[in-house]
């Protein structure tokens, strides 16, 4: 069945179109679109009208514009709109009022994308799985999700984010969830807020949607649980704790090897054992959400916890691998942790935790040769405090653990400055600078965390200690 026909989309968006036809996914972007798609003509840096007829050549059912651009026939498939965000955001209600599917949406200043997945994972193998792409969680990224459900879906993922106040709430209503889950609190984006409660109270938005009946998973370690409380119960949902100090869904105890987080939990007062294909108590803390959104969502949470090794981090979010430097060597290669897509004091100090007890395999401790190296960029976003917090970071007990750190970025300098003279690396202004002569700085058997903000550019570090395996 198409995803969408014309008749349904001039239903939905008020839209007039002279050509009938059917779509079977919906696309923003030429370079990712499949044949079959309706191409949606967003504007942002470019303005996507001048890419429609790229994108009819290259087999779109149809394009969603406000007129018909230079170029493209006048008998080419077009749903003509007033406002083409306002067109996109009409299909994704049109798309969430006839689906039977369980919502769920998920929030929080670290870790969203990552619950979003392990969510994704273990849904999928107990019913028809819809979920964001990517960090598709904005004013464009919700409505593209919802637009691309299919009326079949039986358990659909949504990840909503923020940069400034007032955000969440109307996606939230947009998406309208059964369940909404905040994954934690934390200093992230504050150059937007005064303090951290404003985050608090922006976070707890996303239950301005939740539909009556709905369950609010809350991370019962944050300090500002009260403000979350108050909001869940103003909306009257369910309230269901996840964390360490949690009294549903409990992390009681856990053991980080080379790859693998083992979790001892309790569920509702069962004591239960469970693995992670990752390492690091983030991902511990988050699963223990996961499971209880999975109850939730009136899913099975027992075969959750067993699914929940399916499960791995993303690039540049955790995800760890081996870069061979010799083929012919079998001690010849690096440990790296792309951790290099965002940062803030939580989530770096999270990362610093798993690269403090990372062990080396039994070659290394044999040779003696295994160092753990951090390559730390600026964490963007943090407000009048920023310098403070990331001088701070010297003092991190893990990151003490370190036999080497590396800084890159003018915020980052005041965490180098601060550091040990015995554990202090090199610091450059840019990425591009730390990158020349990154060869010298790793050797077989270390083990190189590469954490930063996106805009720090420190994901190129990683790609080419990735290609340090290609020589």
């Amino acid at each position: 069945m198409p995803l969408w026909t014309s008749s349904e989309t001039m239903a939905a968006t008020g839209g007039e179109c002279r050509v009938p036809w059917d779509a079977q996914g919906v696309s923003i972007d030429t370079r990712t679109l499949d044949v079959g798609d309706l191409f949606v003509a967003l504007s942002a840096e470019r303005d996507g009208h001048d890419f429609v007829a790229q994108a009819l050549a290259n087999g779109a059912a149809a394009a969603l514009v406000t007129h018909r651009p230079e170029g493209v026939g006048e008998d080419a498939p077009l749903l003509i709109v007033p406002d083409v965000l306002e067109g996109l955001i009409a299909l994704g209600r049109a798309a969430r009022a006839r689906s039977e599917a369980k919502v769920i949406a998920v929030t929080g200043s670290v870790g969203k994308t990552s619950t979003k997945e392990m969510l994704k994972t273990v849904l999928q193998y107990q019913g028809r799985t819809h979920a964001s792409v990517a960090s598709y969680n904005n004013h464009w990224g919700v409505p593209l999700t919802l637009a691309r459900m299919p009326a079949v879906t039986q358990f659909a993922i949504f990840e909503i984010g923020m940069n400034h106040p007032g955000e969440i709430a109307p996606l939230s209503l947009m998406v309208q969830p059964h369940v909404a889950m905040i994954t934690t609190i934390a200093p992230a984006h504050m150059e937007a807020f005064e303090g951290i409660e404003g985050i608090a109270q922006e976070k707890s938005d996303i239950f301005a949607g939740l539909l009556p009946g709905g369950v609010a998973i809350l991370p019962a370690d944050v300090g500002t649980i009260d403000i979350l409380v108050q909001a869940a119960l103003a909306r009257r949902a369910t309230i269901v704790g996840f964390g360490e100090t949690a009294d549903a869904y409990r992390l009681t105890a856990l053991e980080m090897h080379r790859d693998v987080t083992v979790i001892q939990a309790r569920f509702r007062g069962t004591p239960a054992a469970l693995r992670l294909n990752a390492v690091g108590r983030h991902f511990a803390v988050n699963a223990m959400g996961v499971l209880a959104a999975v109850e939730a969502l009136a899913g099975d949470p027992v075969r959750a916890a067993v699914d929940l090794f399916r499960w791995k981090p993303l690039a540049g979010r955790g995800l760890r691998e081996t870069v061979v430097l010799d083929p012919a060597d079998n001690r010849a290669y690096v440990e790296l942790i792309d951790d290099a897509y965002n940062a803030n004091p939580t989530s770096m100090a999270a990362a610093l935790e798993v690269l403090a007890a990372s062990m080396p395999n039994q070659d290394e401790a044999q040779f003696g040769a295994s160092r753990k190296i951090a390559i730390l960029g600026d964490m963007l976003e943090l407000g009048p405090d920023e310098i403070a917090l990331h001088a701070a970071l010297a003092h991190n007990s893990h990151l003490l653990a370190a036999d080497v750190v590396h800084c890159v970025g003018p915020r980052m300098r005041a965490c180098y400055e601060a550091l040990p003279g015995d554990t202090r690396g090199r610091w450059t202004e840019t990425a591009a600078e730390f990158s020349v002569g990154l060869g010298d700085l790793i050797s077989a058997g270390d083990t190189v965390l590469v954490k930063g903000s996106l805009g720090s550019h420190v994901s190129m570090i990683v790609d080419l200690i990735r290609n340090l395996g290609q020589r």
